[in-house]
Parts: C-alpha cells; structure tokens; sequence
C-alpha cells in the first residue's frame, strides 16, 4: 500500500497551486472572523471585570487598561452598604424557582400534545404557536400585576417566578419533538403492565428527553438572571425583593450616580459570574441538547 506524501508546491500544477492558495485564504479568514468575534465578544466582560477593581476617576477618565491600584474595597462597598447580597440571593432564588417552574409545565405540555388526543387540538396547539410570534411587550404588566395581586402573590418571588415562566410556547414546541421521538412503544407496554399515565411520564418519558431539559433550563436560569422591566415593577413595593439586575441599574439613577460608576461595574461582575458558572457546569448538557435536537429534528 502506497504511503501518502506531501507533494512540493514545484510540482504542482497551476490549478493545484490556486486551489491551495483559496483554501489558505479561507483558513487565515476564518481565524480572523473567529478571532475578530471573540475579541467582540469577551472584551466589554474584561473591562467590566477590570473596571470594578479601579477608582470612580479612573473609570470616568479613562486611561490603562489595568487598574492602577486594585480596589477590592468596591466589592466590600456593595455588599455591606449597598445590600448586593441580599439581591444576590433574591436573584439566585428567583432563577432557581423560574427553572423549576419552567421544566414542570413545558414537560408536561409537551408531554399531553406528543401523546394525547383531544377535541380541538390542532386549534389549541395552532394558536399556541401563533403566540410565539406575537410580542405585547409592557402592555401586560399592568393587568398582570393586578391579577397577581388579587392572588396574593405581589411580595413573593414566587409570583414573579411564575410571571417569568408563561409565554414559553417554543419551550413546549422544542420538548414535544423529543418526547414524540420516544418510541410509543415503551408506552404501550408500560401500560399493559398497569402504570398510569404519571408514572409512564416520570420513568420513560421524563429520562428520554434529559438533553432538551437541561437546554430550556439553562435559557430560563439566563433570563431570570437578566430579567429586569418585571423585576422592576413587580419588586417595587417590597425592595427587600429586589433583584441583583435592577439593584445595579438602580444606581444609574441614583442622586450619586455620577460618583457609583465603580460600583456599577462591581454590581455588574458580581451578575456575570454566577450566569458564567451555570453555564461552564451545563455546558456539556446543553451542547448534547442542541446536537440531538438537530438530529431529531
């Protein structure tokens, strides 16, 4: 069997030569489209990250790059004068209870339009996904909050957890191509054996579409995390509620707010790590979701 070898470019033809010329060319504009978008990508990160370790003037003013002294003393401020811990939890709360709020009803929604009939159907799942393309924006906070109101739920995050979760028609849409891809099967004879419809979808169904799961978990933590017009207006009357998002874009508007740009910054970095750690432990799951989804179709 021959050995393969590299010819020398002398002895290519000219055509050879011009392909191998386009393809370098695509490659080193490739690593510069790459390069170039990275670059964009992690730089405002790393100088929100610098920019809480230096001095209101020499954020305003500019300058190095690197802070001249490290002023971790930013951090301390914001936690003990201007309560970012206790917003920090407010947020991690309201994450975590919007992600579960989110698995819950987008799995088993899915679960009835993969795997029941019922009359009106097509209608009910037709206008459902009309909704995703609908977009009433700020209109329904206030009918919202009413309605939250009259349940009791206005100083509680589970409330706003709630808030968060509705809408989520491309979530029930995503799951229900995975559940329909479970063999109906495995069903059939879960059934036959005597288990409920409960049981069929908390030990076959439930186990099967993981990787979805874990892909609209990590896009319900992320908004949560950001969330801040809700936030806002829902937190309002009970500041002790208040989230870490709308603490930091509160001190925009502050009397001193010409002298908390360094805070911001700290307020900001303390919001970035936890998304970023969520993320770096679910990265596994939510590439393996994306990937399957694709496959499934």
């Amino acid at each position: 069997m021959a050995k393969k070898y590299h010819r020398r470019w002398s002895e290519k033809t000219p055509s050879e030569r011009k392909d191998a010329i386009i393809g370098w060319i695509c490659r080193i504009l490739k690593f510069v489209f790459v390069a170039a978008m990275c670059v964009f990508t992690l730089y405002p990160v790393i100088y929100t990250l610098l920019g809480s370790f230096k001095t209101n003037a020499e954020l305003t003013l500019g300058g190095s790059f690197l802070p001249k002294q490290w002023q971790f003393s930013n951090y301390v401020y914001a936690f003990q004068k201007l309560n970012f811990g206790q917003y920090t939890v407010n947020s991690i709360v309201l994450a975590l209870l919007t992600v579960v709020f989110t698995l819950i009803t987008a799995s088993m929604a899915a679960f009835v339009i993969a795997r029941r009939e019922f009359p009106g159907k097509k209608i009910l799942t037709t206008a459902y996904l009309l909704s995703m393309f609908i977009s009433v924006g700020s209109v329904t906070l206030y009918p919202l909050y009413n309605l939250l109101h009259k349940l009791g739920l206005t100083n509680s995050m589970v409330g706003l957890a709630l808030l968060l979760t509705g809408g989520q028609a491309a979530n029930i849409f995503m799951v229900s191509g995975f559940v329909r891809s479970v063999p109906k099967e495995l069903d059939e004879a879960a059934y036959i054996d005597g288990a409920g419809t409960f049981r069929v979808f908390w030990t076959i169904i439930l186990p099967a579409i993981k990787p979805i799961l874990g892909v609209i978990a990590l896009f319900a933590f992320r908004t949560a995390w950001n969330e801040f017009v809700t936030a806002q207006v829902f937190t309002m009357s009970n500041p002790n509620l208040k989230t870490l998002s709308v603490a930091v874009a509160n001190l925009r508007y502050s009397a001193n707010a010409a002298a908390e740009w360094h805070i911001m910054t700290a307020g900001a970095s303390i919001a970035l790590i936890p998304i970023l750690i969520v993320y770096l432990l679910a990265n596994r799951q939510f590439i393996t979701g994306l990937t399957a989804g694709a496959v499934k179709g």
